[in-house]
C-alpha cells in the first residue's frame, strides 16, 4: 500500500463507474524478485512476451504506463514497436529515493528517467512544483494530473481516543529512509508521537525511539479514526511528489506540519490548512494553533471523480477504436 497504489486503484474504479473497461498489468501472478533494499516491492522478470500477448488480446484504445519498472519497460517497448501512442506518469522522485539508499548521482537516474518518458505523448505529474522540476531537468510534454480523497471514508467521525499525553502528533506512510521520518522523531515536542505504517526501517526506528508509538499498517475507516483522534499530521518527507496522506489527514480535520517543498507547497495553504517551515519543529508548534475545520473544507473539494476526469483528458487514443461506445483503458 502506498500513494501510487491508491491513485491507480481509485482511478480504475472511477473509470469503471463511467462504463469503461480497464485492465491493469501488474506483478500479480508473475515471476518476480524483491526490489533491492525494498523487498515489499516486487519486480517482474522475463514477462515481456506474455505482456505483449495480453496487450494484443485486450487491444486497448489507450495505453498508460504507470511506473518506470520492468513492466513499464515491456509496455513501452511494445508500444514503440507498434507505433502506438501512450502516456506515462511520474509518481515517485526516484532520483532522490535512489540517492538516499545508494551512492548513485542524482543526474544519472534523472537521465535514465528522461530517456524512459521521452517517447510518451504526455507525462503526467501530480503538482505544478513537480512539473516545473521535471521541465528544468529536460522533460517535455509534462501535464498535471492531481489526486483526490474519499471523504465518506476519511472524515473526523468516531475518532480513536488515545490514552497518551497530548498533543498527539501523527505520521502516516512508509517507514523508510527516504521519508525523512527521523527528523520528526528527533523533534523535542510536548505530547506523543505516533507512526502509522510499515516498511524496511520499522524495526530499526522502533528500537531507536522507544518513546514513540509505532502502530503498523491501518486501512480505511480504521486509519481514518486513528488520524481523526490526533491533533496534528506531521509530514517530514522532502521527496514526495504529492502526499495523498496529507489530503486524507485534512479530511479528518487535521492541520498539516511540513517542510516548504514539492508536495506540501502545492497542497497545504500556509497558515490556513497547515504550517510550512524549514524548521519542522516550528511548523508543528504553529500547526497546533490552527483550526482543522479549514483543512477539512479544503479536502472536501478534492474528489477522485474530478481527478479521474483530468486523467482521461490527458489520454491519447490509438488511431483505430474498439468499436464500443466507451474506450478500453490499459493502466
Amino acid at each position: 500500500m502506498n500513494g501510487v497504489v491508491t491513485t491507480l486503484s481509485q482511478t480504475r474504479d472511477e473509470l469503471a463507474k463511467q462504463g469503461n473497461v480497464v485492465r491493469m498489468i501488474t506483478p500479480k501472478g508473475r515471476r518476480t524478485i524483491p526490489l533491492p533494499t525494498y523487498p515489499e516491492i516486487r519486480l517482474t522478470l522475463f514477462g515481456g512476451r506474455k505482456i505483449a500477448r495480453e496487450l494484443d488480446d485486450f487491444s486497448p484504445d489507450c495505453v498508460h504506463i504507470a511506473t518506470e519498472g520492468t513492466i513499464g519497460l515491456s509496455v513501452r517497448r511494445y508500444c514503440l514497436r507498434r507505433k502506438l501512442p501512450f502516456t506515462t506518469a511520474y509518481h515517485t522522485q526516484f532520483p532522490e529515493y535512489v540517492r538516499a539508499r545508494l551512492p548513485i548521482p542524482i543526474r544519472w537516474t534523472v537521465a535514465l528517467l528522461r530517456w524512459f518518458h521521452r517517447p510518451a505523448v504526455r507525462t503526467m505529474v501530480p503538482t505544478r512544483s513537480i512539473k516545473k522540476l521535471l521541465e528544468s531537468r529536460g522533460f517535455t510534454d509534462v501535464v498535471i494530473w492531481s489526486r483526490g480523497v474519499h471523504t465518506d471514508v476519511f472524515n473526523p467521525d468516531d475518532p480513536v481516543e488515545y490514552r497518551y499525553p497530548r498533543p498527539i502528533w501523527v505520521y502516516v506512510g512508509r517507514v523508510a529512509v527516504e521519508k525523512n521520518i527521523e527528523e520528526f522523531l528527533d523533534l523535542e515536542l510536548d505530547g506523543t508521537k505516533i507512526i502509522i505504517g510499515d516498511g524496511p526501517d520499522l524495526d530499526r526506528l522502533a528500537d531507536a525511539y522507544p518513546d514513540c508509538h509505532f502502530l503498523g499498517y491501518k486501512f480505511g475507516r480504521e486509519l481514518a479514526r486513528h488520524q481523526a483522534g490526533a491533533d496534528v499530521f506531521v509530514f517530514p518527507s522532502k521527496t514526495d511528489t504529492f502526499g495523498i496522506v496529507m489530503l486524507e489527514a485534512m479530511a479528518c480535520r487535521l492541520p498539516i506540519a511540513a517542510f516548504p517543498v514539492a508536495g506540501p507547497v502545492d497542497l497545504v495553504r500556509h497558515r490556513e490548512t497547515g504550517f510550512l517551515d524549514d524548521d519542522l519543529g516550528r511548523a508543528c508548534r504553529e500547526a497546533i494553533r490552527l483550526d482543522g475545520t479549514a483543512a477539512q473544507r479544503y479536502a472536501e473539494t478534492r474528489s477522485w471523480r474530478r481527478s479521474t476526469e483530468r486523467f482521461v483528458s490527458h489520454l491519447v487514443p490509438r488511431d483505430s477504436g474498439s468499436g464500443s461506445d466507451q474506450p478500453n483503458y490499459l493502466n
